[in-house]
């Protein structure tokens, strides 16, 4: 630097060093208020355009040394700003993930200082507006698809705080689910050829369907099948070879979770992953839970026969005694795997009908049939709630099932339901009728023409992620248009409702707060921009394969494995709403618990111990939790493979 300075030739300045030079004079000339905002001229239009999301993609994958790019201490800086903005506004942790943020901290750092702050008024007003549209202009590709090949509609009733009851409205089709309103009396008319409504099983839901097919007896009524398929879960669990191991399961994490001493130990025997992985239900918890047991089989019982567990004073406490004999049981760990094994047809279907990444419609008769282990349980649940016409005929359309066996065509129930169908969809047409029923379908089943090409039946021998049945139709379908085009909607439509059921939050937050005094439409352009928001998210990390999409960033419907409470106390949903007007089933109605904890809280009570709490990282399934550890009279256990 010296000899720069000086003018000594021949040892030239390194680009760090300029680059630190250059930082410490633009922190001085910052420090007292010296340097100005950027003037912006008219170049500035076509030279200096804000364009973050092009900025994003173009550092998408490339690895960045903070060490030459920008000093750490000023990232740090700029993060307590953020935090302290943060922490004084309440702003929910998770938001800090959103893409929309990264896009917000790149086209500040692209405008340069002198950044005024949006006002609040321009907040709920203006700006919201822009949102508004900008938001509907991107949902205009979907509601020319509904015109086209039609939708399918998701409802979902809940009460606030002030039981006053209200439904969102989401129309889901091929492309994505969108969220349409949030209103007391939605009367919202759509545009759009709306084939079926999906809904929950709550009684009034059940009486409108009877009402839907009295008025409208074209349009098709089906249960949502999430809530179905847990209802078969909880079924299965509730047999006695596998509820005793299910409370085995919990009574073993509930002590684990109930001391900080325990808890420590478990972390530095698993490379500080949890036990639990709480699902967006409460069975989903469950399952995902064993499966973790399973994964951590040889940790757990490393740890309970480790000599540090021996000097543990928990060792010789009844609840100490029962873990150890649990974790050392070769017949616990024997019906574990059995639990799994019963229980895996059902999950992979619970995953297939909870993502989007194709239409469900019609795998799920056929994937629930496959389940015969328990089919009495299964037929029980089911009757009146998937076996409709409408499941029937999609099941028979999708040619992976019906090129597989051949048979189910000579099934009366299977047939009936299909002419049922016809007769609906069609009602009035006989002409139509005739042809598809008599002519066009016969083609398909005897694979006529291109159905029985070699491309096209081994394009449906397997049934993965890339196989879409609707695709299937329109490239083989070519010789019966009529039957082609039926199959091609009733393929490409949902059989679930979750989608309309996530954001309880955001309508609590935006619906009911006595401190909220924005009048009405401002409420439902905020709902409407939050959800839609939340739904492309979703939908895109979906499309991407980068979600389990039975995995919650929750809590809530995991609480009965990580503390001894009662199942009134367990929350199913969202712990700020009571769905006192659905009448549902008690597995799915959603309660307050006044013990409510995170697998990350180190606040609860414990043994009395002497403790010295330290800042640790914890992994929690590909995500990292900062923690509080109890380190006093804990030594470091280092994990032997």
């Amino acid at each position: 630097m010296k000899q720069h300075i000086a003018h000594v030739k021949g040892n030239d300045l390194r680009s760090e060093v300029r680059q630190e030079f250059n930082d410490r004079v633009d922190g001085v000339e910052a420090s007292l208020g010296l340097k100005a905002p950027n003037v912006i001229g008219p170049m500035d239009c076509f030279a200096n355009i804000i364009n973050p999301e092009e900025a994003l993609n173009a550092r998408k994958g490339k690895n960045v040394d903070l060490n030459n790019v920008v000093r750490k201490e000023r990232i740090l800086t700029v993060h307590k700003y953020i935090s302290r903005w943060a922490y004084e506004s309440a702003i929910p942790f998770h938001a800090f993930e959103r893409g929309s943020f990264k896009m917000m901290l790149e086209v500040v750092g692209q405008f340069g200082n002198g950044l005024p702050p949006p006002s609040r008024y321009a907040l709920s007003g203006t700006l919201l507006k822009h949102e508004v549209e900008r938001t509907k202009k991107l949902l205009k590709e979907n509601e020319q698809e509904w015109k086209e090949d039609g939708c399918s509609i998701m409802t979902d009733a809940w009460s606030d705080r002030k039981r006053r009851s209200i439904m969102n409205l989401c129309v889901n089709s091929k492309m994505d689910t969108v969220f349409l309103s949030s209103k007391i009396f939605p009367t919202k008319n759509i545009q759009a050829k709306t084939y079926l409504i999906v809904t929950d099983n709550a009684t009034n839901n059940m009486g409108a369907a009877k009402l839907l097919k009295e008025k409208r007896p074209s349009i098709f009524w089906t249960s949502c099948a999430t809530h179905t398929i847990n209802l078969m879960l909880e079924g299965v669990g509730a047999l006695p070879r596998f509820k005793k191991i299910l409370y085995q399961a919990k009574k073993l994490t509930i002590f684990i979770y109930a001391h900080h001493k325990t808890l420590a130990m478990m972390r530095s025997y698993t490379n500080k992953r949890e036990i639990i992985r709480p699902g967006v239900t409460r069975f989903a918890s469950a399952f995902l839970t064993l499966q973790s047991l399973a994964e951590k089989k040889e940790q757990l019982r490393h740890m309970f026969s480790n000599t540090q567990w021996e000097e543990c004073k928990f060792s010789s406490k009844p609840k100490g005694i029962a873990s150890y004999k649990t974790v050392s049981s070769l017949q616990f760990w024997s019906g574990v795997t059995q639990c799994l094994k019963v229980f895996s047809p059902l999950v992979k279907v619970l995953r297939m009908v909870d993502v989007d990444w194709k239409p469900s419609m019609g795998f799920v008769y056929g994937e629930i049939k496959a389940y015969k282990p328990i089919i009495d349980i299964i037929d029980k649940k089911m009757k009146g709630r998937l076996d409709s016409s409408l499941h029937l005929t999609s099941y028979i359309l999708i040619p992976y099932y019906h090129y597989m066996d051949p048979n189910i065509q000579y099934d009366p129930d299977i047939m009936n339901g299909v002419l049922d169908f016809f007769d609906t969809i069609l009602r009035g047409n006989f002409e139509m009728q005739r042809q598809v029923v008599t002519i066009d379908l016969p083609k398909y089943k005897k694979k006529v023409d291109r159905f029985g090409c070699d491309l096209a039946i081994k394009h449906c021998a397997v049934n993965d992620a890339e196989f879409d049945p609707a695709s299937w139709w329109g490239l083989f379908g070519g010789t019966t248009p009529h039957l082609t085009k039926i199959a091609m909607w009733i393929l490409s439509l949902t059989s679930s409702s979750s989608g309309c059921k996530k954001n309880w939050s955001t309508f609590e937050g935006v619906h009911t707060k006595k401190r909220n005094r924005l009048e009405t439409s401002k409420l439902n352009n905020l709902v409407f921009v939050q959800f839609n928001a939340n739904l492309m998210e979703k939908n895109q990390k979906r499309k991407d394969r980068t979600m389990e999409v039975l995995l919650a960033n929750h809590s809530h419907s995991a609480q009965e494995w990580i503390v001894d409470c009662d199942k009134h106390d367990v929350v199913e949903e969202d712990p700020e709403t009571v769905n006192e007007a659905l009448a549902t089933d008690d597995s799915e109605a959603p309660r307050e618990s006044s013990r409510m904890r995170e697998l990350f809280d180190e606040d609860f009570e414990s043994e009395s111990e002497e403790e010295v709490l330290e800042e640790d990282e914890y992994k929690f399934d590909g995500v990292q939790i900062m923690e509080r550890r109890n380190t006093l009279k804990i030594k470091e256990v280092e994990m032997q493979i």
